[in-house]
């Protein structure tokens, strides 16, 4: 896969949109748009995209986990379930 023929102008994608879109969606992969030789853009497919947001949010949660553990803020396995048990109980009643 070479990066550089998924660089495009901004000339190219008024002129061959319909294109930009059969080729993100059937390879999967981002088509960066330039302005003025400067990237300015990302055009990307719907599922790639959620995977990435989905990914990003997943190494978003490691991370405070990672710091909760830092910083002490941590439960025992039992402290939990006790705690779900607690509030079963308030439910059902």
């Amino acid at each position: 896969m070479k990066i550089s023929s998924d660089i495009k102008p901004i000339s190219y994608l008024k002129s061959h949109a319909a294109d930009i879109l059969k080729q993100i969606n059937e390879t999967h992969r981002p088509i960066i748009i330039t302005q003025n030789g400067e990237p300015r853009a990302v055009v990307q497919d719907p599922d790639s995209y959620d995977n990435m947001k989905n990914a990003i949010g997943i190494l978003k949660l490691l991370s405070q986990g990672e710091e909760d553990i830092k910083q002490g803020r941590t439960k025992t396995q039992e402290e939990v379930f006790n705690n779900i048990e607690t509030l079963l109980a308030m439910n059902d009643k």
